[in-house]
C-alpha cells in the first residue's frame, strides 16, 4: 500500500489525459460531411465534449435526421478517429508528470473513457502511458456511457477499488455526473471554460475553473495526499 492509503485515481482520456478534441472535431467533421451535413462547426463539436462516441452517432442521426444507421456512422468515426489519433495526439505535460508522480507511488490508476477500445490503446501506446495506465475500460464495454456511472465502476471493479476510494480526473460535465454517481471524487478541469458553471461541475469534489491552464501535477499530488491523509 503507497503512503496515499486505498486511493485509486481513474482518468478520463479524451480532454484530460490527452488534448484529442482536434482531432475528434476532425473526425466528426469528415463523418458528418460525407452524409451531408457540410457546416459542422468547432462551437458545434462542444456540445458532445465528454460525450461518448455511441451517444453521439445517436444523437447526430436523430439532430441531422441521417439516413445511415448509427451503428455505421460509429464505425466510421471510430476508424477517422483512429487515424487521426495514432498520427498525432498531444499528451497534457502536467497529466504525464502526475501519472508518473502516482506510478511512483503505486497508486493503482486506470482509463474510463467514451472513446473505442482500440482508440484508447492506440493513444495510450502511442502516448507511452499505456506503461503506466494498464486498466482501461471503454464506454463500449458497459451498458451506458457516461453521465452514467457504469464506467468508472467497472474501472474500480477491474482495479479491485472501493469507489468510496477512488478519484476521478474529468474535463467534461457527464463525466463529472458519472463521478458523482458512482460516489467517487472527482477533480474537474474544464476542457470547455463556458462551461464550468454547468451544474454537474458542481458536484465535484475539486473544480479547477481554469482548465489546464490552472492544473499543475504537484498542487493535484499535494491535493490527492492531504485528501488521503484525512480519510
Amino acid at each position: 500500500m503507497s503512503h496515499l492509503g486505498a486511493l485509486s485515481v481513474i482518468f478520463d482520456l479524451d480532454g484530460t489525459l490527452v488534448d484529442s478534441e482536434p482531432n475528434y472535431y476532425e473526425a466528426s467533421r469528415q463523418t458528418l460531411a460525407g452524409h451531408g451535413v457540410p457546416d459542422f462547426t468547432w462551437a458545434d463539436n462542444e456540445a458532445y465534449v465528454g460525450v461518448g462516441n455511441q451517444d453521439a452517432t445517436r444523437l447526430w442521426k436523430e439532430r441531422y435526421g441521417l439516413a445511415v444507421s448509427a451503428e455505421e456512422l460509429l464505425a466510421e468515426l471510430n476508424r477517422r478517429y483512429l487515424d487521426l489519433a495514432r498520427a498525432r495526439t498531444p499528451v497534457y505535460p502536467e497529466m504525464r508528470k502526475l501519472v508518473e508522480l502516482l506510478a511512483a507511488d503505486g497508486v493503482p490508476m486506470a482509463v474510463a473513457s467514451g472513446s473505442s477500445p482500440e482508440a484508447i490503446a492506440a493513444i495510450l501506446e502511442g502516448t507511452g502511458l499505456g506503461a503506466y495506465l494498464r486498466t482501461a475500460v471503454s464506454a463500449e464495454e458497459v451498458p451506458h456511457g457516461k453521465p452514467a456511472p457504469d464506467v468508472l465502476l467497472e474501472a474500480a471493479r477491474r482495479l479491485g477499488a472501493d469507489p468510496a476510494d477512488c478519484v476521478v480526473l474529468e474535463d467534461a460535465a457527464p463525466g463529472a455526473a458519472a463521478a458523482h454517481a458512482a460516489g467517487m471524487r472527482c477533480i474537474a478541469i474544464p476542457y470547455v471554460a463556458a462551461q464550468a458553471d454547468a451544474p454537474e461541475f458542481a458536484t465535484a469534489t475539486l473544480l479547477l475553473r481554469g482548465g489546464q491552464t490552472e492544473f499543475t501535477a504537484h498542487s493535484a499530488y499535494a491535493w490527492l495526499r492531504a485528501t488521503a491523509r484525512s480519510r
